[in-house]
């Protein structure tokens, strides 16, 4: 429909759906959905930017790679893609150097390549498609929920299905095996435009599945877990663990002033949880089916230094 009506290629129009610049009637819709008589589709287009982003010569740590996308382990510390603020130093940058014109022109001239992102401060992995086709493979299992992200976490707390905090959390539940089970809207937070927050109406579904996988203090004051992602939006897992009571020990942004009790973990952990530069949050599990072959695809990436480091600390 939106091809036809606003002249736009098919790619294209699923593009700016993918982006949020398509609405029915006000809210956001999958590419799939049919569009009913009297409802009102709106279709922003972006204004072409001018500014021109180049490669630049940035060392990349590249797990896979073949014709029709590659997987990246990205440095914590590292934008994915260029924006206002910062230009240069991107992981969109290093691609551009690396794979020349071979990259999937569908995100535009600020994200070429770009079918998911992780945080700045997010170590970790994730797929960069070279090809149009590839692309959309990819964006689909995304979509669909079918691609497995996985992180590791450093989380304040422990959580148990017997805190009746817990049990009175709208969203909250716990499934066989004690994982944890968050399922809310999410959308922006509206003071402040660039947090996230849980939301009661509108917002866009997001549920995360967290399982401890070590805890440390005595009693148990801080945990290692594994968080699987069901859906993928911005800052997902940092806004579910603060609104369960368990947030990402260096989260400045949604963990607020919380402090690793030293009386539990002893001095020195508690020292170096507190003084962690960042969220600890590590991309750790990515497995999809190749876009072009079928084939299953995993990877895996270890603990950078500083987030091994850590954990060392809270095992000592």
């Amino acid at each position: 429909f939106i091809a036809q009506r606003a002249e736009l290629s098919r790619t294209q129009s699923a593009t700016l759906i993918a982006l949020g610049n398509v609405t029915v009637d006000g809210r956001r819709e999958k590419a799939s959905y049919r569009p009913e008589a009297g409802e009102r589709v709106r279709v922003e287009i972006p204004a072409v930017e001018k500014r021109e982003i180049s490669g630049e010569d940035i060392p990349l740590t590249i797990v896979y790679e073949d014709g029709a996308l590659l997987v990246v382990d990205k440095p914590a510390g590292m934008v994915v893609h260029p924006a206002p603020g910062q230009w240069s130093g991107t992981l969109v940058n290093a691609l551009l150097h690396h794979c020349g014109d071979s990259l999937s022109g569908i995100g535009g001239a600020r994200r070429p390549g770009i079918v998911h992102r992780i945080d700045k401060d997010t170590s970790g992995l994730l797929v960069v498609a070279k090809t149009d086709r590839a692309h959309q493979g990819l964006a689909a299992q995304f979509e669909d929920h079918s691609a497995h992200r996985s992180y590791l976490a450093v989380i304040h707390g422990v959580p148990s299905a017997s805190d009746p905090r817990l049990v009175g959390l709208r969203g909250v539940g716990f499934e066989p095996g004690g994982v944890l089970r968050i399922a809310t809207q999410l959308d922006r937070h509206p003071t402040d435009r660039q947090r996230q927050a849980v939301a009661t109406q509108g917002g866009r579904h997001a549920v995360t599945r967290v399982r401890v996988m070590e805890s440390f203090g005595t009693p148990p004051a801080v945990s290692l877990a594994e968080c699987r992602l069901e859906t993928g939006r911005t800052h997902q897992i940092r806004v579910h663990m603060a609104y369960a009571g368990h947030p990402l020990i260096g989260d400045q942004t949604y963990g607020g002033r919380r402090r690793a009790p030293a009386k539990a973990l002893g001095a020195d952990a508690a020292a170096a949880a507190d003084a962690f530069p960042r969220q600890a949050l590590h991309a750790a599990t990515l497995g999809f089916a190749h876009p072009l072959s079928g084939a299953a695809m995993r990877f895996e990436s270890v603990l950078p230094p500083d987030l091994a480091g850590l954990i060392a600390a809270l095992r000592r």
